[in-house]
């Protein structure tokens, strides 16, 4: 990828879409696979805000029973198998733990009833998919089997567990990375930094995007038959530059921990506080969450507090006595902002269920969505009235059965396995693993900037990817890399001997100075300071 800014400013395209989080990027990737001209601008860098900030779990949601919303269930579950298909190097087969109490809502009783009628509503879950992606269908344990998968939890009153199966991704910062890619693969113009600061408008109609280039502070115009607004927690704040005096954006704070590792192999969902929280193995660490609390006004003001840490902490520790967390066991803290229906009388907060996608009738569309299980499938919905409202007929939508860059192999198990044997540099077999699970088929253009010279492996594989980052990626800044482009930072702060390194390396490539250098790594320290 090529951050070519004057080219972007010389070209008319048919949309211009604002905010390259999943919706965005799904959005880019929809339209230009569709055959339309695309350009896509992200304020900050693709996936930085509240995608990045996920539990990174793939539901085909369970939850949605006791609504007995069954046409959302089935949309989650179509959207869960595409993903196991597009992207089968990052998305993998997670199995969950809820434990059974009593005879309740709670129970074994209806736990059973409701894996029945989730089995029998995805039926059709495991079509055309490799056969290491078969989604199993959910069954009742006892309560031994339980007290062996999730050690600690509340036994008082146990009576058993329900173990269903969902998807986690492996790495979401870069599966929202290779849905842009994959769109500017197939001619979509794609930006990070660039910040939409007003829409260009003529004749009562939208026209284009004003925007900002945030390096250099330039201005300049993005020329468009219509606009999409995917901006996230800035959706309103776009959609006001149509209207006077916008009130201000009311949102919920989202946040999840990562802490030392719980459970080993299962996702346990846990009731603490009213609420029901899950604790996720990933990467050798335990992802827990989600508490939410109400947010006003400006985005860019989001905090995550101390009492807010300890609030989560404390309601799972309710649920699971023997975990005895405490702010030392977080090793990194997800903050995000999503969309809300309201606040309730309790002053808890009421989270949007739905997407909205809204058409102004004025060359600005508006995507607000609620997932990132299901962007894709909204960002086929939102290009549906894109063509509308160009009033042009419309290609049949191919996204669902269209591999994602790396992801066009048969078979995971055996890719992984080839690529193992094959290894020409004799790295270690985990590595080779973690590579093919970032990077799928690509992995081998990374490994072509390896330079084993003096240095371990480790260092020389870290900075065969920083460079791959910053040479095909359009990785801009330190924290580009150490958060969104590599592992490094991903589960926690980084070694500062590490983040050096990372550092030099960016330094080398960039041109950046030494001033420079310390700047990114003070903003890469920041980013574990909550």
């Amino acid at each position: 990828m090529k951050r070519d800014l004057v080219n972007l400013a010389a070209t008319t395209y048919d949309v211009v879409i604002i905010g390259g989080g999943i919706y965005g990027a799904t959005v880019a990737w929809e339209a230009a696979l569709r055959g339309l001209s695309v350009a896509l601008i992200e304020r900050g860098d693709f996936g930085g805000g509240a995608s990045a900030n996920s539990l990174k779990t793939i539901h085909g949601g369970l939850r949605y029973l006791q609504s007995a919303d069954f046409r959302r269930m089935r949309h989650s579950i179509h959207e869960r198998t595409t993903l196991l298909r597009i992207a089968p190097y990052l998305v993998h087969v997670l199995p969950v733990l809820v434990p059974t109490y009593g005879h309740g809502v709670k129970g074994r009783e209806a736990m059973s009833v409701a894996i029945r009628v989730n089995d029998a509503l995805s039926f059709d879950r495991n079509r055309g998919l490799d056969a290491a992606k078969h989604v199993p269908n959910a069954h009742m344990i006892s309560r031994a089997e339980t007290l062996a998968l999730a050690p600690g939890i509340n036994p008082d009153g146990l009576n058993g567990g329900c173990v269903f199966y969902d998807a986690q991704a492996y790495n979401t910062e870069r599966l929202t990375l290779a849905f842009v890619r994959t769109a500017e693969n197939i001619g979509a113009a794609v930006a990070n930094y660039v910040e939409a600061v007003g829409l260009v408008c003529a004749d009562g109609r939208v026209r284009g995007v004003r925007a900002r280039d945030r390096f250099t502070g330039d201005v300049f115009e993005i020329r468009a038959q219509r606009v999409i607004n995917t901006a996230g927690a800035w959706t309103s704040v776009v959609n006001g530059w149509l209207h006077a005096d916008p009130p201000p954006p009311r949102l919920a704070k989202a946040i999840n921990v990562i802490t030392r590792p719980l459970f080993k192999t299962h996702a346990v969902g846990v009731s603490g506080a009213g609420r029901l929280y899950f604790v996720s193995p990933w990467r050798g660490h335990s992802l827990i969450g989600t508490d939410y609390a109400l947010h006003v006004g400006d985005p860019a003001t989001l905090r995550v507090t101390e009492r807010d840490i300890n609030g989560l902490l404390a309601a799972v520790n309710s649920a699971l006595p023997a975990a005895c967390l405490t702010p030392d066991d977080v090793t990194f803290v997800h903050r995000g902002l999503l969309p809300i229906d309201g606040v309730d009388m309790r002053g808890e907060v009421k989270l949007s269920t739905h997407p909205r996608i809204s058409d102004s009738g004025r060359g600005l569309i508006s995507v607000e969505g609620v997932k990132y299980t299901t962007a894709r499938g909204v960002a086929q919905q939102a290009v549906d009235l894109l063509f509308k409202s160009l009033e042009r007929s419309s290609p049949p939508s191919v996204s669902a059965v269209t591999p994602l860059y790396g992801g066009a192999f048969a078979s995971f198990d055996q890719f992984l396995a080839e690529q193992s044997a094959r290894n020409p540099l004799g790295l270690r077999p985990d590595t080779i693993k973690r590579l093919v699970l970032n990077y799928g088929t690509e992995y081998p253009n990374v490994l072509r900037y390896v330079e084993r010279a003096e240095l371990p492996e480790a260092l020389a594989v870290l900075r065969a990817e920083i460079r791959y980052a910053v040479k095909h990626e359009m990785a801009q800044t330190l924290a580009d890399v150490v958060l969104r482009r590599t592992e490094l930072g991903s589960v926690a702060p980084p070694s500062e001997s590490y983040l050096r390194f990372a550092a030099r390396v960016m330094q080398s490539e960039l041109g950046w100075t030494n001033e420079r250098v310390l700047r990114e790594i003070d903003a890469v320290q920041a980013h574990y300071r909550w």
